[in-house]
C-alpha cells in the first residue's frame, strides 16, 4: 500500500469493522465496511437485501453477510446519473 492509498483510508480507530478497509477487488467486505462506501446505513442495506434494489450480496450462513468491493463499485457506478431526468442504463435498454 502506497502513501495515497493510507492517506484515502479511515484511521483505523473510525474504521468500520475496525480495520482498514481492504483496497483489493475481490476482498470481500463486512456490512459497516460496505455501508461506509456506499454511504448508505448498515439498517438500508439489510432493508435491499431483503426487498431488492442494492448491491450484490454473498450469504456465507445464516447471519454472515458478506459484499464483494468490486460488486459494491459496479453498483455505485450503475447508478451515476447526468441529470434527475437521466433514466439511466437499465432503464434506457428497455426503450
Amino acid at each position: 500500500m502506497d502513501a495515497k492509498e493510507i492517506l484515502d483510508q479511515p484511521n483505523r480507530a473510525d474504521a468500520p469493522a475496525g480495520r482498514i478497509i481492504p483496497l483489493d477487488p475481490e476482498a470481500l467486505l463486512f456490512q459497516s465496511e460496505a455501508a461506509y462506501l456506499t454511504a448508505a446505513s448498515t439498517r438500508t442495506l439489510e432493508a435491499w437485501r431483503l426487498h431488492g434494489g442494492g448491491p450484490p450480496f454473498i450469504s456465507l450462513g445464516r447471519r454472515a453477510v458478506r459484499y464483494r468491493r468490486r460488486d459494491l463499485l459496479e453498483w455505485i457506478e450503475g447508478r451515476r446519473r447526468r441529470s434527475t431526468s437521466d433514466p439511466g442504463p437499465e432503464q434506457g435498454r428497455d426503450r
